[in-house]
């Protein structure tokens, strides 16, 4: 998760462009937002706690000028929701400051800790991202052999935007887990994390940029082979965390939804009497398979738009009181058997309040249908689900699943189904959820704490 936006354009308003780019991209994290502006090197940073446009008014923009900009919104995997955490974060180094965001997660963050402070260098948050940064701002080595350097030591996740020395850099590590596309706006060039940013503050796609790949944005773009690529883009990214209208690899990420509900509806039959989504992101699976099936798409719950996505706020407590503010079925169901799509079950949370909301509605059979095998293990790449004991399907059967949950039928999408519906061969992806084949090292019990570096105090 997170979102990231830089833009170098010295003949426009950065800091509201870049606004209007992280809106795009508020899908990808809501604990906090930040700008960092860059006028002749000069950085000036605003971050805070909340939704970007909670954090940003119009004075607060113009205040920050300058020609290049970078803005983040983050998802806490690594380090709590406290301000000190929000990015972009600012490391003065000896070397060079530099402003950076960060999509992803380390999982050698412990040891690069440890490595740096005995150097000297003091960090001022919990976060991995700071440790990246201070990699970078410490080394004496030219920017391009210094991001050499630091992707070589990091391990797991690492797409970063950053500004330093009067450019603006965007890399990506050696996998490519997270996503990171470069568009033209006229002259200037941009940066972010999904195409729909682009397309938000009109600029043209260019390029994804490749895995292990530097772009470093001056007057021209100078790119930069830092890392051989292995190319493993979270499949994730196709099945729920991408927004339906942007590109991954040449695919529009809807259509390819559509086409894992299609396929779903083939593997996992019902007798219904309508299909329903759990909306907003089960609506295209929801869409191919009603279409697949024969059976009719209707409305079952209707969505409350003021309420965040319930799975990436930052703790359970207030995960199940989103769902319960989220929510709410329709007399459509009552005496109804109903098919309910949506696009995976991680923790059960969600799946389990609204089949019992749907049968208190009045429903008789709730057939749930997932567009996306069971998750069985972990994410260390930048989801937050770092422990078997938060995955519903972890060491368990299906029928273990529907129990819990309460469905009356449960079935999952098959892993060869997903892969088929993006079109794209399965050695380009990571399915480590799905497969518990990690293409990187995983800690030693494949569990990662996300306040381990958290002070007392917090």
């Amino acid at each position: 998760m997170c979102g990231l936006f830089g833009i170098r354009a010295p003949e426009r308003d950065v800091a509201r462009v870049s606004y209007f780019g992280l809106f795009a991209l508020q899908h990808r994290g809501q604990e906090s937002a930040g700008i960092a502006v860059s006028d002749h090197g000069r950085l000036t940073v605003v971050r805070d706690m909340g939704l970007v446009p909670q954090v940003f008014s119009e004075q607060t923009l113009q205040g920050l000028t300058g020609q290049l900009a970078i803005g983040h919104t983050r998802y806490s995997t690594t380090g709590s929701t406290h301000w000190a955490n929000a990015q972009p974060l600012v490391h003065h180094g000896r070397a060079r400051t530099i402003a950076l965001g960060h999509n992803g997660n380390l999982t050698n963050t412990e040891e690069l800790r440890e490595e740096l402070e005995a150097d000297g260098v003091q960090l001022g948050s919990s976060s991995d991202s700071e440790v990246i940064a201070a990699l970078i701002a410490n080394d004496p080595a030219p920017l391009h052999e210094a991001v050499t350097n630091t992707l070589a030591r990091v391990e797991g996740a690492t797409t970063v935007v950053a500004l330093t020395e009067g450019k603006l850099v965007g890399f990506r590590d050696p996998y490519g887990f997270r996503p990171l596309v470069l568009g033209s706006l006229d002259d200037d060039w941009v940066l972010a994390s999904e195409s729909c940013a682009l397309d938000l503050v009109g600029a043209e796609p260019v390029r994804e940029l490749r895995p292990g790949e530097l772009v470093v944005i001056d007057r021209e773009v100078e790119t930069h082979q830092v890392a051989e690529s292995a190319n493993r883009l979270c499949l994730f990214e196709f099945i729920y965390l991408a927004r339906p209208d942007s590109r991954l690899s040449g695919e529009e990420i809807h259509g390819a939804r559509v086409r894992m509900g299609e396929t779903l509806a083939a593997e996992a039959p019902a007798v219904a009497d309508f299909v329903m989504a759990v909306p907003d992101s089960g609506t295209p699976a929801a869409i191919g398979f009603a279409r697949a099936s024969g059976i009719p798409f209707n409305e079952g719950l209707i969505k409350n738009r003021y309420v965040g996505r319930t799975f990436i706020q930052p703790d359970q407590g207030l995960r199940e009181q989103g769902i319960k503010l989220k929510f709410n079925p329709l007399a459509e169901v009552s005496g109804k058997r109903v098919v309910v799509v949506d696009d995976s079950i991680v923790r059960g949370t969600t799946m389990r309040q609204l089949v019992s909301m749907l049968f208190d509605g009045g429903a008789t059979e709730v057939h749930v249908r997932v567009s996306s095998p069971p998750i069985v293990s972990p994410c260390f790449y930048g989801i937050d689900f770092g422990d078997d004991d938060q995955l519903v399907a972890a060491g368990q059967t299906v029928e273990r699943t529907r129990a819990e949950i309460g469905a009356t039928s449960l079935a999952h999408l098959s892993l060869e189904g997903v892969q088929a519906a993006t079109r794209r061969p399965g050695n380009e992806f990571c399915r480590a959820c799905f497969t518990r084949k990690y293409p990187t090292p995983v800690p030693m019990g494949r569990t990662l704490a996300k306040l381990r570096f958290e002070p007392a105090a917090i």
